[in-house]
């Protein structure tokens, strides 16, 4: 392997674990901790809520740092942060314990998305298919944290569903050093070519400001209601399909199976629309997605059985496909000396977002079940399809950009 493929698997386990530990105490919380401590869940799972908060401010001087002092630097100190952060989790004896390593397992693992997804672009003209496998690697720690943590909650208890994990994750991390530090001196001509690369497909998609703005406005706006869609159908699935294909999935355990196969294979629908959007105008595939997405929410209301279990499907998998299209976007505008803190910025939205999409959940279903919820993400959909259709087109960027390469 190359020192670039080397380097791009590094980042794909990043993303992986970097989702997989942002979902181990929701498991740990269900089913054991709250039994343990005799605290109920809704008191426990506020200590998780700063956490959450780092995971999307700190976005912001992650990226910042990073493109200041160095990439592979901050990432060595992802890994090795995030897995101490989850090991001092298992050593918690009391809930403000626990928060406090919440706490710094978020702080820690702000760091991959302005970071990592920065570096998977970073000196390449064609994204679409790297920005899709890295992104099945975060899809896959989501489907894999309820698996992972619950047996290993089975196998010696919750604190070893912190320890394991931590400890490989650091393990890995002093790998990866040890991989930057021998090669520092190998990369620099590599690093230098790769730069000429990437100024190329800068110069390729300079905007005037007015469409630049416009751009990003749609990427910003994209974003938003990308994750209010994203966290609701992730978080409410199991609990969706729990109450509409009872005669498939009569146990809890058959739920979060069904969960963890929809998860997976909605995962690689990442790979087709990044090849697509390698291949054909991103404007034309976003507003695809958008808008399948938009007709499949609209039919799940009322429906049961098989009949949902299949609309799920098809949803997610235009869930899942649409997350590497925005970072693309930003890969293919943005300057490499400021991409990190574009994409901080792109994430924090995300991560704000899908903050608030919890409570958002709860009501609807308490009020109106989730019927409403499907129809919220239908508007929601269609909102995105509208907003994708003021993208400019591939021709409109092309002449403004002296015969360049467009979106």
């Amino acid at each position: 392997m190359t020192r670039k493929q080397i380097t791009f698997l590094f980042l794909n386990v990043g993303h992986f674990f970097d989702h997989l530990f942002m979902l181990i105490f929701a498991t740990v919380v269900a089913l054991a901790l709250a039994r343990e401590w005799q605290m109920s869940y809704a008191e426990l799972i506020l200590y998780a809520t700063p956490g959450f908060i780092a995971f999307g401010v700190c976005a912001i001087p992650a990226g910042w740092i990073a493109d200041k002092w160095n990439r592979p630097g901050m990432m060595v100190i992802f890994f090795v942060g995030i897995g101490l952060g989850s090991i001092s989790t298992a050593l918690a004896q009391s809930p403000l314990q626990i928060g406090v390593g919440l706490f710094f397992i978020g702080l820690f693992a702000a760091i991959y998305h302005p970071v990592g997804i920065a570096m998977v672009v970073h000196g390449r003209q064609k994204t679409g298919i790297p920005l899709a496998i890295n992104g099945i690697f975060g899809n896959m720690g989501v489907a894999c944290a309820a698996l992972f943590t619950g047996l290993l909650i089975d196998l010696s208890g919750w604190r070893l569903a912190f320890a394991l994990p931590g400890a490989v994750c650091m393990l890995i991390g002093a790998t990866y050093a040890a991989f930057v530090y021998v090669n520092r001196g190998a990369g620099a001509e590599e690093t230098r070519s790769s730069e000429v690369a990437q100024q190329a497909a800068v110069n390729t998609l300079k905007l005037d400001k007015p469409t630049l703005i416009r751009v990003f406005a749609i990427i910003l706006f994209s974003t938003a209601i990308g994750g209010l869609i994203f966290q609701s159908t992730t978080f409410a699935l199991p609990k969706i399909f729990a109450e509409r294909i009872r005669e498939l999935a009569g146990t809890a355990t058959l739920v979060g199976w069904y969960a963890f196969i929809v998860f997976a294979v909605a995962a690689f629908a990442q790979l087709v629309v990044g090849y697509l959007v390698d291949h054909c105008s991103i404007r034309t595939v976003f507003a695809f997605v958008a808008g399948l997405q938009a007709v499949f929410f609209a039919l799940m209301p009322g429906l049961t059985g098989p009949a949902a279990l299949v609309v799920a499907i098809a949803f997610m998998l235009l869930v899942f496909g649409q997350i590497p299209i925005n970072d693309v976007l930003v890969g293919r505008i943005a300057r490499s000396e400021w991409r990190s803190r574009v994409y901080a910025v792109r994430y924090i939205v995300t991560f704000s977002v899908m903050a608030s999409a919890l409570p958002l959940i709860a009501w609807l279903h308490t009020t109106w079940g989730f019927a409403a919820l499907f129809v919220v993400m239908t508007v929601a959909a269609s909102c995105i399809f509208v907003a994708v259709l003021m993208l400019p087109r591939t021709s409109a960027v092309t002449a403004q950009a002296s015969r360049t390469a467009a979106l």
